[in-house]
Parts: C-alpha cells; structure tokens; sequence
C-alpha cells in the first residue's frame, strides 16, 4: 500500500493538516520581518557633515541654521548640500548667492555626520556612520545575513533528512532565538554583523523544514493548496513588517521586537507531529502509525487506521535499506536526479536573485518606505490566490515559466520608463507580484520534485542556490553608481534565463511524490506509460462515439 493511499484515506487536508500548518505560522511570520529587515535597520537617512566644529561664536550666532549649512557644506550639481563633504572654514560670501563660487576645495567629513531622525530614531547606519565611504557596508550586513542562510540550508538539509523534521525545526527555533536577541545588542560592526550571520544559518531551517513538514502530510490532489496557504505567512508577515517598523524605529528594540514571536513558536512546536512519510522510510514504524491513528482521529477517519497494524506499514516504506544515509553526493550519482539538481538549481538562484533584488529596493521609488513595504507585501496575497489557480489548471512547469518570463518582462518595461511615474511604481508592484507567484510555485514544484529520502537534502541545495541568489543581489543594487540601469539589466537577463531552464523540468500536477532515487530514474518511463494510456483511453472514447452514431 502506498503512503499517499494511506494520507488520502484518512484525509490529506483535514482538520490535522490544518493544524500543522497554523502550528508553524508563528515562526513562518519572522521569515519576512528578518530576510527583509535589512530595509529598516540599514536604512540610510539624510545626512551632512557636523558643522559644529565651524561655530566661532562669533558669526554663527546671527546665522540660520539654514545659513550655516550654506557657508559650510558644497553643493552638488542638483543643488542639493553634499552628504560626504564640507568647507575646511566657512565660506561667507556664498549667502549673497550661488553665483558666488569658492575655490576652497571641499573636505571629507572632520567630526562625522548629522543625521535625519525624522524618520528613523537610529538605524546600523548612524550607529557606525556607515556613510560616504562605508555606504556598502549597509548593503553588506544583508549579504553577510544570506550568505548565512546558504550555509544553513546545506546544514539543515542533511540534518533534517537524518534526524527528522520536527526535531531539527525546535533546533532552529532555538538557535535563531539566541542569535537574533544576541545581534539587538551588538557593541559593534563586527560583531552585529556575525549575529546576523548566524541569525540567517538558523532561520533557514525553519524556511526549508516547514515547507516539507506542511507537505508531506498533506495528500496528493491537496499538495497545492497547502503550499499556498504556507506561503501566505511570508505576504502577511511582509505587510506586518511595514507596521511593527513604523512603531519601532530605533534598530536594536526592531530586531526584539521581530525575533521575540520565536517564543511562542517554540511553545507551539510541542504539539506538532514528526513527518510520518519519513518516520516510514527511516523505518520507524510504530511512531508513524501512531501519528496517523491522531491525524485519522482528528480528521474523523478512525476507522480505516483501526484496520492497520504498525507492521503493514512496512510495506508501504521504501524499498531502499532503511539504514542508509543519504547525502548530497546522491543528487548527482544518477543521470535524471544529475539533471534535476541542475535544473532546479538555476531556477532558484533566478528566483531568490530577482525577488530579493525587487524587495530590497523599496527605496527606489522616492515613496514612503513603509507605504512601499506594505503595498509590496499587499500585491502577494492576490498573487498567490492566482497562483493556486493557475498550479491546478496549468500545472506547477508552465506556472513557473510563466511568472519568471513576466517578471522579466516587467523589469524591462521599467528600464524605458522615467524614475518619477505612477505608470512604473504600478510595473515594478505587479513584477513583485509575480516574483512572489515564482517564489510560490517553486517552494511547492521542489518538494514535489525531490524523492522522500532525499528530499530535505533536495530543499537544502536549491535553497543554498537561491541563497547564493539573495546574498549578490544587494552587491548588484551597489553597481547603480556605475550605471543606474545595470542592476535592472542583470535582473532582467537572469530571471529571463530561468524561466527557460525551469521548462525542462517534468510535470508533477497530480502525480504520486517520488519515494526513491529509482522512482526518479524511471519518471521518464512512467511519464511515458502515463501519456500512452491518456491517448488509448482518447482513442477509445473517439471510437464509442464513432460507433453510437
């Protein structure tokens, strides 16, 4: 008897299935306000040199404030004061007019900078005057942050496969809890920053872990749906983002207050199931039968587990040795899994690389920030409602053509539109939408992809991809300073190259989860077996009505 027999007899999307995913929306909601805290903690307000080192006492005294920044600060081309430089002594015939020029050369900063905190009471910016010269190092801390995400995805996927789900996801918890209260009260640069990374090595377990924890209790034809709800945590923990920003805008009391719902998680997770799929394959039967007798009881299917031993599942598990451990090494040993890994790898660096690039760029639009964030994560939910209904009529390959081609073609629409235009805030909001759509189809096309003996190892790798993805995309966004279209160019030429690598992935709409690297091998074969019999019932059908008229 086949595993998702057993899930669909006892109902795969119940009250059970239900439960689990509600469970692990607690920590699901700091996804979001971590991976895109970077927009708020790092923002750069208006700033200028601290002038007060000029003050003489003497003439400042009947000087606005506005007529001291005048005499003592250049001005740019655009005739807006320069952030980064100022006058070695004031220069006071410029207040009778620009036409006044100076030939003091302008300095660097002498007594660091004045900022704006209008807006933000403090970011990591004003903390460490990470301005002019360190301006990177703002875009370095998101870098350093996903750079720890890819690290953790390749630990946490073989951690997960050996020691089961439901174990690893408290370690994650755990581990992100202590790194993310650790990094509020950093005292300096160097050490917010290995915060951050660690931060980002734990949170990537939850990432990946949940995802298939949520998917492999769920039954065949219920799958797409699951992974639409799932996501839906990410749109509506991007919107909360925008609020517990507005009210907390001092950067170290931010990062509690995003980290602090890791609490209750934690609290949660003592009433989650382990995956009974891997329980199974790891040949640990009695526990497995013993969350199906809950998940059927819940689910008012009683009956049907009452009529199965613990022992008769172990002919539902695989046929592989039970004991043996699988590692990444087995995504490459074989021709298909070889080009699946390969596949699945490009699809997802160009997914996490063009999203990420579109989401950490809210600053883009000379709009409210926190408007910006909203809306950005406002656009995800009917997105992803169209997504569960594209997944079911046009299967989990067109969709995720069809929304990384899109995107694409959004981000090239914008690099012909002016900056200032309701015409391209309105493109850039819809092709976040539809890199969220790919975001979506793609968490759900890989757990479907992957074989259960290595399918937390599959996630691992694809995420480390897309990791590596997100970690260069706020580096791209720096190259605006050679020429401002670049980074959209890249942008737009990767996520184009994805979407045409993503379509020589094979179908899995209403197909059986792979359980082995064999079921893998022979997906050709049984694709093939599939289409012939889809064809000969045609065929047949076409000669019924043949006869009957």
């Amino acid at each position: 008897m086949k595993f998702d027999t057993i899930i669909a007899e006892i109902n795969g999307f119940g009250q059970f299935q239900v439960m689990v995913i509600l469970l692990q929306c607690i920590s699901r909601f700091t996804l979001p306000f971590h991976f895109l805290l970077n927009n708020f903690i790092a923002a750069v307000p208006s700033h200028h040199c601290n002038i007060a080192a000029l003050d003489d006492r003497d003439i400042f005294k009947n000087l606005s404030q506005e007529q001291r920044l005048t005499v003592s600060i250049p001005a740019q081309e655009d005739g807006t004061l320069s952030s980064c430089e100022m006058f070695p002594q004031p220069q006071l015939h410029l207040l009778y007019g620009p036409s006044n020029t100076t030939d003091t050369p302008a300095a660097e900063c002498q007594n660091g900078w004045v900022y704006d905190t209008s807006t933000f009471t403090s970011t990591i910016a004003t903390e460490w005057d990470l301005v002019c010269g360190k301006k990177g190092m703002t875009k370095g801390t998101a870098t350093i942050f996903f750079i720890g995400l890819m690290c953790g995805a390749v630990v946490f996927g073989i951690l997960s496969d050996r020691f089961g789900r439901k174990t690893m996801l408290l370690v994650t918890y755990l581990l992100a809890l202590t790194f993310g209260l650790a990094s509020a009260f950093s005292t300096s640069y160097m050490m917010f920053a290995i915060m951050r990374f660690f931060t980002g090595f734990s949170l990537t377990g939850i990432s990946i872990i949940s995802i298939i924890l949520s998917v492999e209790w769920c039954g065949i034809e219920n799958r797409t749906v699951a992974g639409v709800i799932v996501s839906l945590d990410w749109s509506l923990g991007s919107m909360m983002l925008s609020g517990i920003a507005y009210l907390v805008n001092d950067w170290r009391w931010l990062i509690v207050a995003v980290t602090s719902p890791l609490f209750l998680a934690v609290i949660a997770w003592w009433w989650l199931p382990e995956s009974a799929r891997w329980l199974i394959v790891n040949g640990k039967v009695k526990r497995a039968h013993m969350y199906l007798e809950k998940c059927a009881k819940m689910n008012n299917r009683a009956q049907f587990m009452s009529e199965i031993m613990p022992e008769t599942l172990s002919y539902a598990k695989v046929k592989e040795n039970s004991n043996r451990k699988y590692t990444y090494l087995d995504l490459i040993r074989t021709p298909n899994i070889r080009k699946l890994s390969l596949f699945t790898g490009i699809v997802w660096y160009g997914v996490a690389f063009t999203y990420y690039g579109i989401s950490l760029n809210i600053g883009g639009f000379n709009l409210n920030i926190y408007l910006t964030q909203f809306i950005y994560g406002a656009i995800e939910m009917p997105a992803k409602i169209g997504t569960y209904f594209c997944l079911n009529k046009f299967g989990r390959r067109t969709t995720q053509v069809g929304t990384l081609f899109l995107t694409g073609v959004c981000i090239a629409i914008n690099l012909f539109v002016p900056n200032m235009g309701v015409f391209r805030t309105v493109v850039a909001v819809l092709g976040k939408g539809l890199a969220e759509a790919s975001f979506t189809t793609i968490y759900l096309y890989t757990a479907e992809l992957y074989p259960t003996v290595v399918r937390q190892n599959g996630l691992g790798y694809v995420s480390c991809m897309g990791r590596l993805g997100v970690s260069m995309a706020p580096l791209v966004l720096l190259l605006e300073d050679v020429w401002r279209p670049l980074p959209q160019v890249i942008f737009c030429s990767v996520v184009i190259t994805s979407s045409l690598m993503a379509w020589l992935l094979p179908e899995t709409l209403n197909a059986r989860l792979p359980e082995t690297i064999e079921d893998i091998e022979a997906r050709k074969n049984t694709v093939d077996l599939l289409e012939q019999e889809k064809a000969d019932k045609h065929l047949k059908c076409r000669n019924s009505d043949g006869n009957e008229n």
